[in-house]
């Protein structure tokens, strides 16, 4: 069921003890492992963006990716050449960026339903995928370098993001907001009306519903949020390509949704965790050997096995080992 009910004690104590624990493992991996564990926030706030359409809205979406790559692109097209960023400026730019352009794709993209929604939203991200790739705007096919990182200035400090444990925690700051507003947001009359139209919009409309309204909102959101994990993904590597607005991103982010759960944020999150995971295990030579050249294939043979054996996603293991449904 989706999480849109309201939540106990109980509900919190899982996302709170994980956020918690990922405060405190900088102190105890390597820097590589952290690293890593960045990536997998970053792109667990970039699944927790589209659970809002996928699972919360049902709007299957195939162009997510380009929310993502342009957060990216407008923080290293916002920043000074010659100067440090400002955190404060750059991020809600970024966010600003991805909304905006999610805003007109989805007031066109959904006046079709179904497998044209999808093939539209594709389109759409095609196209902004192309304006990086030819043009000179985003460095064409190698893109573009981020001259200094960010800084985020605070009252008495100014917090350098060239310091990985720095990033670590920004990135971990910005996936608890995220995780927060969306918690609140689906607990909201806004969410229940959202889990309305994913299950019958049509007696949404006829209770007196603006579901169009209500639709385009959600697929806003979910650009600048998409958008904020693009900017995470740009300060962290300095350095965007178009890679990151191509179908193979909008399809990956996708697969970590249905990985985890569709319809529980808890799900996006442990999906990404899994599908960074197994994809960093099948492309190590040191632990596959001879098969880490064919990463692709061992990971999507897995992923089928998941999907295959666990139809409502890693989520619902704990109820499937106990015999009862989640």
């Amino acid at each position: 069921m989706p999480e849109t009910t309201a939540p106990g004690v109980r509900g919190w104590l899982v996302p709170v003890a994980g956020a918690v624990v990922l405060a405190l493992l900088p102190l105890v991996v390597s820097p590589y492992q952290q690293d890593l564990i960045v990536k997998i926030m970053i792109f667990a706030v970039f699944a927790l963006s589209l659970e809002l359409l996928v699972g919360q809205t049902g709007l299957v979406s195939l162009g997510h990716a380009a929310f993502f790559g342009i957060g990216a692109y407008v923080t290293v097209l916002g920043s000074p050449e010659y100067d440090p960023g400002s955190v404060w400026k750059l991020l809600p730019l970024a966010m600003l960026g991805a909304a905006a352009y999610a805003l007109v794709v989805g007031a066109l993209s959904l006046r079709t339903k179904g497998v044209y929604f999808i093939m539209v939203t594709l389109a759409f991200a095609q196209m902004a995928y192309f304006v990086f790739h030819d043009t000179k705007i985003g460095g064409g096919s190698d893109g573009i370098f981020l001259n200094f990182r960010p800084v985020l200035e605070l009252p008495g400090a100014t917090v350098e993001l060239d310091v990985k444990r720095n990033v670590y925690y920004l990135v971990l700051g910005g996936l608890v907001f995220t995780y927060g507003l969306l918690a609140l947001v689906l607990r909201s009359r806004f969410g229940r009306a959202l889990a309305g139209i994913r299950v019958n919009e049509q007696r949404m409309r006829a209770a007196g519903f603006a579901t169009y309204g209500y639709k385009l909102a959600a697929f806003v959101l979910a650009g600048a949020l998409a958008g904020l994990a693009g900017f995470f993904l740009a300060a962290k590597d300095a350095a965007v390509n178009p890679e990151l607005l191509s179908w193979h991103e909008s399809g990956a982010v996708l697969l970590m949704v249905i990985l985890g759960g569709i319809g529980h944020l808890r799900g996006a999150v442990i999906g990404a965790a899994a599908f960074m995971l197994l994809k960093e295990f099948f492309s190590s030579h040191g632990l596959v050997g001879w098969l880490a050249d064919h990463w692709q294939l061992t990971l999507g043979v897995t992923i089928i096995l998941f999907v295959a054996f666990l139809p409502k996603g890693l989520i619902g293991l704990g109820a499937r080992l106990r015999g009862a449904k989640p």
